[in-house]
C-alpha cells in the first residue's frame, strides 16, 4: 500500500461538462451529436502562427511537423461557416453565460467584472480555427466535501473540440467530425488540494452532484470530461486528459503517483551507478538492417510500411528497462 502522505500526493480536478442549451456557443447550430454517416467532408492543413510576443508554441510547431492533413466531416444542419472557420463567431450564447454564472454561484465563486473570450493554441486538428475560444467566467470558489474545504480557482466558458473519428491513409490523415465543435462547456478547475485516490473520487462526485441539480447539464457517457493534475514529492505535475468514467478515477490517481514513484526509485538506482546526464548520448543510430529478419510482428511491419529502426546508447540502464512501473507497464514501454 502506497502511503499518499509520505509522498506528497497532489492532484486537481477539472471537470469538464456539456450544459444543455438550444445553440452552440457561438452561433445558432444545433447541439446535437450525431451518429449517420456525414453530408459533406472537406480538408485543411494547420499551421503554427507567431503569438502576441512573437514565439512560436513549441507543442504546436511540434504537430505541425508532422505534416498531417485533416479532414472534416459534417452535416448540413448542425455545422455551419463558423464551425468550418469561413465565418466569424457570432456573439457569445446568452443561454449558456446565464447558466454558467448559476454554477459560479453554486460553487461559491466571484464573477470577474468583465468577460473576455480568449484564445487557447489547438493544433492537433481539433478545432479548424487552430484555436479554442474560452471565456473566464468566475473565481475563487469554495466547496465543501466530506468536512474538507477545496477551492474553485476559476470557472470558464469554453466550446468544446470536434470529435475525432479516427486516421487514414497510414496516420497521415485525422479524421474528425464537427457536430461536436462549438457546443458549450463549462470548466470547472479546483485547486490541487486532493490527496488520495479516494478523495478524486469524492471531489469529482461532489461536482457532478452539484452540475445535474441545476438541470441545465447533458448527461450520458462522453457529456462530462475529467482532466487530472497529479503529482508528488519530488516528481513532476502530469495531465491526464479526458477520464469519462467517475469510478476509474481512483485507480488512474493511484496508477500515476505510483508511476511517479518507480522513476524517482529508478532515479535512485542511476545515481547509484554514477550514471549522470551528460553520459546519456541524444544522437540516433540507424539500425533497420539489423533488424531486417526481425520474427517480431510489430517490428516487421513497421519496417514494411516505411518505417526504420533507431538506437541510442544509454550506459548504466542494463537490467533497468523491463522496470515496472505499473501493472502491465515497464520503464521499456515509457520510453517508446
Amino acid at each position: 500500500m502506497i502511503d499518499y502522505k509520505e509522498i506528497g500526493l497532489k492532484c486537481g480536478l477539472e471537470p469538464h461538462q456539456m450544459l444543455d442549451t438550444s445553440t452552440k456557443l457561438f452561433c445558432k447550430c444545433p447541439p446535437e451529436i450525431r451518429h449517420e454517416d456525414p453530408e459533406f467532408t472537406f480538408r485543411r492543413r494547420l499551421r503554427p502562427t507567431r503569438s502576441e510576443i512573437g514565439e512560436i508554441d513549441p507543442a504546436a510547431l511540434f504537430e505541425f511537423k508532422k505534416g498531417r492533413t485533416y479532414l472534416y466531416e459534417g452535416y448540413e444542419d448542425n455545422v455551419c461557416l463558423v464551425e468550418m472557420d469561413e465565418e466569424p463567431p457570432h456573439d457569445l450564447n446568452r443561454e449558456a453565460l446565464q447558466i454558467a454564472l448559476e454554477i459560479s454561484l453554486l460553487l461559491n465563486a466571484k464573477p470577474v467584472d468583465e468577460i473576455h473570450v480568449m484564445r487557447k493554441i489547438v493544433i492537433d486538428g481539433s478545432n479548424t480555427t487552430g484555436f479554442q475560444r474560452t471565456a473566464l467566467i468566475s473565481m475563487n470558489g469554495c466547496i465543501e466535501v466530506n468536512g474538507k474545504k477545496v477551492p474553485i480557482q476559476t470557472i470558464c466558458l469554453e466550446e468544446d473540440a470536434a470529435r475525432k473519428i479516427g486516421k487514414r491513409e497510414g496516420g497521415r490523415v485525422v479524421v474528425y467530425r464537427l457536430d461536436r465543435l462549438g457546443i458549450p462547456l463549462i470548466e470547472i478547475a479546483t485547486a490541487p488540494v486532493i490527496t488520495s485516490p479516494d478523495e478524486a473520487y469524492e471531489v469529482a462526485r461532489y461536482i457532478g452532484r452539484l452540475l445535474r441539480i441545476t438541470g441545465k447539464v447533458k448527461r450520458g457517457l462522453g457529456t462530462i470530461r475529467q482532466d487530472l493534475n497529479i503529482s508528488i514529492k519530488g516528481g513532476a505535475r502530469v495531465e491526464i486528459k479526458g477520464v469519462q468514467k467517475l469510478e476509474l478515477l481512483p485507480k488512474i490517481v493511484e496508477y500515476e503517483a505510483l508511476r511517479q514513484l518507480r522513476l524517482l526509485e529508478l532515479k535512485k538506482e542511476l545515481e547509484k551507478r554514477g550514471v549522470k546526464e551528460d553520459d546519456i548520448s541524444y544522437s540516433f543510430i540507424d539500425v533497420t538492417d539489423i533488424f531486417a529478419n526481425s520474427k517480431s510482428k510489430i517490428v516487421s511491419r513497421a519496417l514494411k510500411s516505411g518505417g526504420i529502426g533507431l538506437a541510442v546508447k544509454a550506459p548504466g540502464f542494463a537490467g533497468l528497462i523491463g522496470y515496472e512501473l505499473q501493472p502491465g507497464r515497464r520503464f521499456g514501454t515509457e520510453l517508446a
